[in-house]
């Protein structure tokens, strides 16, 4: 961004009027995809509409990273597409457009946890109408609303496989941008450093204490965010084995 426009822009304040503005559309799309997801879950309308969510979700998603490679907006720290929230972007459209639990998962995982940390502690200076404000937002609820879509309506809950998958994509994706960012100078993911603005990672001491904290809550969290869907999916593969077993003695 340059100097003139950052000057001239509005500035973002954190659980100000706009901020308080998402939180609230936030939670009034969560509650409204689980109402929706209880009543339509398996049936055709639920398929149409999470595609057309994937769709949603291309359309915020590229233009925010064109705008991001503009002149006014070019900034290496941020501009460059390896945050969590960016991947996870791209896997909710791949998620809702095929419904491939292993991406169904990633987007469960990323969207309630990392995705949701940014939401409530936003590293954002533009504040609204600046298009930045607009695109960033509209991903990130969007990137929430598809966890909660993809497995309260389309029944994709994840298993302790699927967890396993999920820590390991995050480790990989953890080093990579760990050595990007001590060669190239940035702090993508805040692996090397805390972000300015107050966030969670405060909680969790210096670095590199706060990475490894970090990594041991957030396993620690999606293991528990796991347990309900692992424990319903064993449970109803022992339902339809007792069924089967009992029509076969018949």
């Amino acid at each position: 961004m340059t100097v003139d426009r950052v000057l001239t822009a509005d500035r973002f304040e954190t659980y100000g009027a706009s901020h308080q503005g998402a939180l609230l559309l936030l939670l009034v799309g969560v509650v409204a995809l689980v109402l929706f997801g209880r009543r339509h879950r398996g049936s055709a309308l639920a398929e149409r509409w999470g595609r057309g969510m994937a769709v949603a979700v291309l359309a915020v998603t590229v233009p925010l990273q064109v705008l991001y490679f503009t002149p006014d907006y070019w900034d290496l720290e941020k501009t460059l597409p390896l945050q969590l929230c960016d991947l996870a972007s791209g896997v909710a459209v791949y998620a809702l457009w095929t419904r491939r639990r292993w991406a169904a998962a990633l987007t469960y995982f990323w969207g309630l946890t990392l995705t949701s940390q940014a939401v409530l502690t936003p590293d954002l200076a533009a504040d609204f109408p600046d298009p930045i404000f607009v695109l960033f937002w509209a991903m990130h609820l969007l990137v929430v609303w598809a966890a909660v879509y993809l497995v309260w309506a389309l029944g994709l809950g994840p298993d302790w496989r699927r967890y396993r998958v999920a820590v390991a994509v995050t480790a990989a994706w953890a080093v990579t941008v760990y050595v990007f960012n001590v060669v190239v100078g940035t702090n993508y993911g805040y692996l090397n450093a805390k972000p300015s603005a107050a966030s969670a990672l405060d909680l969790l001491g210096p670095w590199p204490w706060y990475v490894l904290n970090e990594i041991v809550v957030v396993a620690a969290f999606w293991a528990l965010i796991t347990w309900p869907w692992a424990r319903r999916s064993r449970r109803d593969a022992t339902i339809v084995r007792q069924a089967s077993e009992h029509a076969g003695s018949r």
